[in-house]
């Protein structure tokens, strides 16, 4: 296998939106080659197969989605409260909008998951891994809430996340604000 990690972070790159236009069956790799502008068979040069290719670009979807190290330790300059949260939260969403198809590329991840039990095993542990740092970042940063709260902080997000891409003006009318405000109020009680 190749060892040019530009090369292959390019190659990932590609296949990120390769899944988020063509879905997990337009995922081949000559159309990674294709999308990549690279010459065909340089793919398959990197990743031994499709297999491989999906349990790589699971993890470079963290790397494009994990905030900005300098924009998060400004924002924890705020004091531990629901107002710090309910900004990381905000910016949580912005990053989603910005990186719209590494989202959509993870989702299709997750569906395509469910048909292929390694990928289901990689992904389940991996899932597992950055909940509890998640609960662990929260929780050791004295946010308000405690793990149950945040369980269901992470699921309430991640159904606003999911129909802000794929249905977006369902939750116009409720002011995506104004939601992500009710669930860190509701959610996480200030002690």
């Amino acid at each position: 296998m190749r060892q040019n990690p530009a090369r292959r972070v390019a190659l990932l790159d590609a296949s990120i939106e390769v899944l988020a236009r063509e879905g997990s069956r337009g995922l081949t790799l000559r159309a990674v080659d294709k999308e990549a502008g690279v010459p065909t068979g340089t793919a398959s040069n990197y990743f031994a197969n499709r297999a491989e290719l999906l349990g790589q670009v699971l993890r470079r979807t963290r790397e494009r989605l994990t905030p900005d190290p300098s924009e998060l330790a400004d924002t924890m300059k705020i004091p531990p409260s629901q107002e710090l949260v309910k900004t990381l939260l905000c910016q949580l969403v912005e990053r989603m909008r910005r990186e719209r198809n590494t989202h959509l590329a993870m989702m299709e991840l997750r569906l395509e998951a469910t048909r292929r039990p390694e990928l289901q095993e990689e992904l389940t542990d991996f899932s597992v891994a950055e909940l509890d740092a998640n609960i662990g970042f929260h929780l050791g940063n004295g946010l308000p809430g405690d793990r149950t709260g945040v369980v269901l902080l992470y699921l309430a997000m991640l159904g606003l996340i999911v129909d802000d891409l794929t249905v977006p003006d369902l939750l116009t009318p409720h002011g995506l604000d104004a939601l992500i405000d009710a669930m860190a109020t509701r959610l996480l009680p200030e002690s």
